[in-house]
């Protein structure tokens, strides 16, 4: 199945690095509030999301962790498919890239008419 979620190589390599400091870690994808939209890194379990699936959406999982969104953002974004890379500067103050000199950055696609089928008949939880 077409995943909602991947890194890019940079990307992967930053999660390695950050695990490899901070142990597992997980993603939630920002709305916008202090950080902006970002996708956020934590260590696993430090951010809460809620698990019944009532206002997060677990899309996947990159490097082996965890991504979750806010169930309103999903409804605004789940015709596509998000690409987390890693760009040069200073992102969120919450996430554990900013010592770095680095930041995570959602890019987007649109999926495939085909894609979105095979998407919507299996809807994440």
């Amino acid at each position: 199945m077409t995943p909602r979620v991947v890194a890019t190589p940079a990307a992967l390599a930053l999660i390695e690095r950050l695990a490899a400091q901070h142990g597992p870690l997980m993603f939630h994808q920002s709305g916008g509030c202090c950080d902006g939209s970002a996708p956020m890194c934590y260590p696993d379990g430090e951010f809460l999301v809620d698990a019944s699936g009532a206002n997060d959406v677990k899309l996947g999982e990159i490097g082996g962790c965890a991504f979750f969104i806010g169930r309103a953002q999903f409804g605004a974004w789940k015709h596509t498919q998000l690409i987390i890379d890693v760009v040069p500067g200073r992102g969120g103050m919450f996430s554990l890239e900013g010592p770095e000199g680095v930041r995570f950055l959602t890019r987007s696609r649109v999926f495939t008419e085909a894609e979105l089928a095979e998407l919507e008949a299996n809807p994440p939880a």
